[in-house]
């Protein structure tokens, strides 16, 4: 028997040159076999690389399922580039082959009347009636992240007439991972195991063969992040959606929610690096300086508020220069000590633990962790400031070094939990929010020591 193996895709510079060259001569022979054979996310890598009008000439040649499922694999940025050299009937066209939460996805990125247009164009008309039910639902919920596409069957259907139900839904769902049982009103009940089904006699009724036991949905309300926490809570990899009245309207796939976690890691990375609202590399000037801007004037404000606090111990400092060589030491390790004590706290809330005994917990904890830290490091500043100038002033960097580290790991762990009671994401406390403050009060105990020790 011959053994077939399959090797990772690499694309490499020396294949772009040759696939230009291959559209060029519209030799469609060797591009059906070295790339129409690939899996569709290796073409949607070689698609990101191409001009758009080399992309089109060869996504069309493209079979409609990989079409669907090419486009969506497509870098963000090249696919709107894509989408806008299409036709609304081509866009249309496109969409029918994709999942409902997929075509509502690129719909939303469109405007008010491209989409009228486009669901104009659509031939479909369930198919466009689902869209626009899922353009309803705010994007960063439940409903906006469903796909209408999923299998069901009714309590009072025999296995035989089910059997040839689920075979008609079938058709346009992609993947089935669960049969769900609705009652008459459309309400879900519970879930059918495809091997009862299969093993049942074809008279016995589905209300004789469901479990109604355990079962876990979300409303079409819910916020995306809980619909995560859920799924990754029970281990699901797909989650039905019901509406108020615990109607069936949809159902969540765990690719879908994998892609909600990214971003939601991406929106706090972002947070934390002082981006006050999701953008990307593609996004205009303004946009980019409208979301950086808030921050950086964070920023800078705390940094005039430390300049005037260095300025108004300048009678100290002129007496004794040597202190002005340890405030970029002081500023550096409170604002380190701050971030990694608030990350480890924004980090512990995302899986949901905010109760009352885990925050004093955290707190006594990362207070024990900087007391640790704290002895270590100030013994070792002490060593070195005593080294290099002397006994005095390695006391005084000692203990302000201590009592800045003890303070900002106090400090990091409190912002995002008071954040967090507030409804505000507790990610922004790991950036510049917590450095800048960390930064002024560190530098207040570092001169107070100072001018205490020294007698100024």
């Amino acid at each position: 028997m011959r053994k077939i193996t399959q090797m990772r895709f690499e694309l490499t510079k020396e294949f772009l040159e040759i696939l230009r060259k291959k559209i060029a001569e519209q030799d469609l022979l060797w591009i059906k076999e070295h790339v129409f054979e690939l899996h569709f996310a290796d073409i949607a890598e070689i698609l990101d690389k191409l001009s758009n009008e080399e992309a089109k000439h060869i996504y069309f040649q493209l079979d409609e399922e990989v079409q669907a499922d090419v486009l969506m694999e497509l870098e963000e940025d090249v696919r709107d580039r894509f989408l806008a050299s299409l036709s609304s009937k081509e866009i249309a066209d496109q969409l029918e082959n994709l999942d409902s939460d997929d075509a509502a996805d690129i719909l939303g990125e469109l405007s008010d009347k491209q989409i009228q247009e486009v669901i104009s164009q659509m031939e479909d008309d369930e198919a466009a009636e689902d869209i626009v039910d899922l353009l309803s639902y705010d994007e960063d919920t439940a409903g906006g992240l469903m796909q209408k596409e999923f299998i069901q069957a009714k309590l009072n259907w025999p296995v035989n007439r089910c059997l040839v139900e689920l075979r008609r839904q079938a058709e346009d769902v992609e993947k089935v991972y669960t049969i769900y049982v609705v009652d008459d009103f459309n309400k879900l009940v519970g879930v059918l195991s495809l091997k009862r089904l299969l093993f049942a006699s074809p008279k016995t009724k589905i209300i004789d063969l469901y479990s109604d036991k355990n079962i876990i949905s979300v409303k079409t309300s819910d916020d995306n992040e809980e619909v995560a926490k859920v799924m990754e809570k029970y281990d699901l990899v797909s989650v039905p959606v019901v509406d108020l009245q615990n109607k069936l309207v949809g159902r969540i796939t765990l690719d879908d929610v994998v892609d909600v976690i990214k971003e939601e890691a991406d929106k706090d990375f972002q947070l934390a690096s002082g981006i006050s609202e999701r953008i990307e590399s593609n996004f205009s000037v303004w946009r980019m300086t409208r979301a950086r801007i808030p921050w950086l004037l964070i920023a800078m404000l705390g940094g005039t508020l430390g300049a005037q606090l260095i300025s108004s111990f300048e009678l100290g400092i002129s007496k004794v220069p040597a202190l002005a060589f340890f405030i970029p030491l002081i500023t550096a390790m409170g604002g380190n000590v701050g971030v990694q004590s608030s990350a480890i706290v924004v980090q512990s809330l995302a899986k949901g633990n905010d109760q009352f005994g885990s925050i004093l917990s955290k707190i006594s904890k990362e207070a024990l962790v900087g007391l640790v830290n704290g002895l270590i490091l100030a013994s070792l500043i002490y060593g070195i400031a005593t080294v290099f100038e002397n006994s005095t002033l390695g006391i005084v960097v000692s203990i302000s070094l201590f009592v800045v580290i003890i303070f900002a790991a106090i400090f990091g762990t409190l912002i995002p939990l008071v954040l967090n009671h507030y409804k505000i994401d507790p990610a922004l406390a790991t950036g510049p929010f917590v450095t800048t403050l960390n930064d002024i009060v560190g530098l207040f105990i570092y001169f107070s020591v100072g001018m205490l020790l020294y007698h100024i």
